[in-house]
Formats: C-alpha cells, structure tokens, sequence
C-alpha cells in the first residue's frame, strides 16, 4: 500500500486549476477585473512602502510594520495573481507538481506572516496608548526587528509543517483543482487517502496560527479602550481611537475568512465559497490595506502631500 501511494504520488507531474468560470466572454471580463485590481494593489502597497522610506516622519514602529504588511501585501497576491491571470488566457490551465508546492508553501508563509504581523500592530499600538512615556525604549529599533524576525520564523516553520504534511499525501487522479491557487483545502479534496490527520493537524495549526495571535489582538485592545476611557478629553479619545481603527478593519476583513477556511472540518468543504473567501482574504483585503490606512492615517495623508508638494517645487 505504501509503494502504491509513493507510486501515485511520483507519477503526478502536473495539476489543473480550474479557477472560475470556463466560458470565453466571462474569462475575459475576469482577466480584466483582476489585472487592473492586481495592479493597484501593487500601486497602493508600493505607495505606501515609499512615503514611509521617503518621510522622516514616519520611521516610527507603527509605520515600519506597515511598510511590512505592505510588503507582505504585494507579494501575498503575487504568489496567486499572475498564475490565475495566466490561466484564464492560457487554455490548459496546468500548474507543475513543483510550482504548485512552491506556491503553496509561499503562499503559506506571507499569510502566516500576515497574522502575526497583525498582532505584533496592536501590541505597538497597546504599549504606545497604554505606555507612551517608555514607548520609545519598549518598542525601540532592535525590538522591532526582533519582532518581525520571530514573525518569519514562525511563519516559515508553519508553512512548511503545512506542506509538507499535505503534499505528501499520494494523488491518484482526477489531477483537477478546484481553485484559482494550490491552497490546502482544495488540495487535500484530490488525496486518495485518509485525510483525517491533516484534518486535526490543520486545525491545530490554525488554532495555534490564527487563534493566538488574534487572542493577542484582542487583550491588547481590551486593555487599549479601557486606557483611552480613562482620557478626560474629547479629542484626546478621538485621536488615541483613530490610530487603532484602520487596525481593526483590516484585522476584522483579514481573520473572519481565513479562520473559516482553515478552522473547519474538511467536510464542510465548499469549493465555490472556498474560492470566494480566499479572493477576499488573499486579494480584497491586500487592495483595501492601502486604502484604509491612508485614508484614516493624517501622517501619510501629510506624507503625500509633501511628496507631491516636493515634486511640484522641483
């Protein structure tokens, strides 16, 4: 039975991405949607990255993690985009039994990355409320890189515990993905085999993965509002509130989808609503980051205007 499973599973060179629709007109409108979307995103997130590299401002730990997140941003979609653009236009829609493992495994890594990242915002945003004296020896350079290392090496260790554990699994056939990307659950629906551990160890992960951190996220801004009700004044309150709702916006369009697609059992596995909510967490939200923080965020707002203004001058 195990010589059979490694033949099978040696034997597979290449999968097929179904990804949405197989009519030519619809594939078109598609290809279209998704590439001018893909590209502001890029657009936004490189946007981003660039006012906080250009304004002194703004090399602070609030906006270093931002310029992260944004670049987590834009390589998160581009581990899914360009592969989904091209096969809306390429016929065959065939992805190698080694790029989909790539894929997966990247893929894996910046959402992981993502998580964390968001938890690691709102600790910076709790000592800076809850702390503001000792903010600047508590949250200082060094901590902060430390920070985001740990982040990779979590993210990293998870990713590969992942793909490791679903890529291993033999695949008999049909070789036919229902998804626009190698994700694990869709993945796993192919395995001629008992998938009841990836099961367990998937939700394991993901409550150890997306759970925890959101745990963190959670305390800290439990701790943040009881801080800023303490304010006597107005505005005080206002201006400590602004700096956390966009975190909370993205957190919120971030973990309600990824918590439901790798948290649930795996016959609960729809794959039309799979790949909706995987456009939502993966692409929607990398295209809103940008938007949100900096249409709630006066700093980059100032930022770019001084750009602007700057360029305007010269």
């Amino acid at each position: 039975m195990h010589r059979l499973g490694k033949e099978n599973h040696s034997s597979v060179s290449e999968f097929v991405l179904l990804g949405f629709s197989s009519a030519s007109q619809v594939r078109v409108t598609l290809f279209i949607f998704f590439l001018l979307l893909y590209l502001i995103t890029l657009l936004g997130n490189g946007l981003i990255v660039t006012l906080i590299y250009l304004d002194s401002r703004l090399h602070t730990p609030m906006y270093f993690f931002l310029s992260i997140l944004s670049l987590v941003d834009m390589s998160y979609v581009t581990t899914t985009v360009p592969q989904m653009l091209v096969n809306m236009v390429c016929p065959r829609r065939t992805i190698p039994w080694s790029a989909c493992v790539a894929q997966m495994f990247v893929f894996l890594v910046l959402g992981i990355s993502e998580c964390v990242l968001y938890a690691i915002m709102a600790c910076d945003r709790y000592v800076a409320i809850c702390f503001p004296l000792h903010y600047s020896i508590l949250m200082s350079r060094l901590v902060c890189i430390k920070m985001v290392s740990v982040c990779w090496s979590i993210s990293i260790t998870g990713a590969l515990i992942y793909t490791v554990f679903t890529m291993r699994l033999p695949y008999c056939g049909p070789h036919k993905i229902n998804h626009f990307f190698c994700e694990v659950p869709a993945v796993l629906k192919l395995a001629c085999a008992d998938t009841s551990f990836n099961d367990r160890l998937d939700f394991i992960l993901g409550f150890i993965l997306l759970l925890v951190p959101l745990s963190l996220i959670l305390a800290s801004y439990v701790c943040i509002f009881a801080s800023i009700l303490r304010i006597r004044s107005t505005q005080g309150r206002l201006k400590s509130f602004s700096t956390c709702a966009s975190h909370i916006t993205v957190v919120t369009m971030f973990y309600g989808p990824a918590m439901i697609m790798y948290m649930r059992p795996g016959s609960w596995y729809d794959a039309e609503r799979d790949k909706k909510l995987a456009l939502f967490y993966n692409i929607v939200s990398a295209f809103l980051n940008p938007i949100i923080y900096s249409l709630r965020n006066k700093d980059v707002k100032g930022a770019f205007q001084k750009v602007l203004g700057g360029r305007g001058t010269a």
